[in-house]
């Protein structure tokens, strides 16, 4: 383990570590580069040469962890919001692969996200494989592998870096929560649909036709 030195407060086991990154699964925290010295040219560099996806949190490499199931729902919703999105020239959709600095030192990879083109430099998609960029719309699609905590967390981040509305759709459940902000929520069932609001006015997504792309 590193010394305590890069974490405050200090970090001393990896049960700390893990506590700290949201109770989340030992295998998903990549000891090379050693926790608390991690960099974002770490982050391109292991996708460019293994194909995994690490987050950056707190200089620690945590893997983006996301199932076959989860991959589906997060296409059908992608393609949904670029059908309503590109018709009307209102930004970019990104899928689970987009990676964006949220903050110095923050790199988060939604499953999908929406930009408007008010928040693109100069309405140019930009070059850099991890742009500072915070999306209008952050979609996270959880899996067995996502906790509690672990997306309480992302949440916060999520708001507290500019994020105006924010889904978690459940692939087990089958149920999903639509956040305007990090305790403002409502939870939808099935049978609802979830809307863009003041951020993609008109749009809906059926979330019984969403989850039925599971069932063949």
């Amino acid at each position: 383990m590193p010394t305590s030195a890069p974490f405050s407060p200090p970090v001393v086991t990896l049960g700390d570590l893990l506590e700290r990154l949201g109770g989340i699964a030992p295998d998903r925290v990549r000891f090379d580069p050693v926790p608390g010295t991690a960099t974002e040219d770490d982050v391109v560099r292991i996708e460019q040469r293994e194909n995994r996806l690490y987050e950056l949190v707190e200089r620690v490499l945590v893997e983006k962890v996301m199932g076959y199931r989860e991959s589906i729902l997060a296409v059908a919703i992608a393609s949904a919001l670029r059908a309503f999105v590109i018709p009307r020239k209102l930004g970019f959709v990104s899928g689970p692969d987009g990676m964006m600095r949220l903050f110095p030192g923050l790199v988060r990879i939604p499953d999908v996200a929406f930009v408007s083109r008010q928040r693109l430099p100069g309405g140019v998609v930009p070059s850099a494989p991890i742009p500072e960029l915070v999306p209008d719309l952050a979609v996270e699609v959880l899996g067995p592998g996502n906790t509690r905590a672990e997306m309480s967390r992302k949440r916060t981040e999520y708001f507290k870096a500019g994020v105006r509305l924010l889904w978690f759709v459940d692939a087990d459940a089958q149920t999903a929560a639509a956040y305007t902000g990090p305790d403002q929520s409502r939870a939808l069932s099935r049978n609802e649909s979830l809307d863009g609001g003041a951020v993609l006015p008109g749009f809906t997504l059926n979330l019984n036709e969403l989850f039925a792309e599971l069932e063949g």
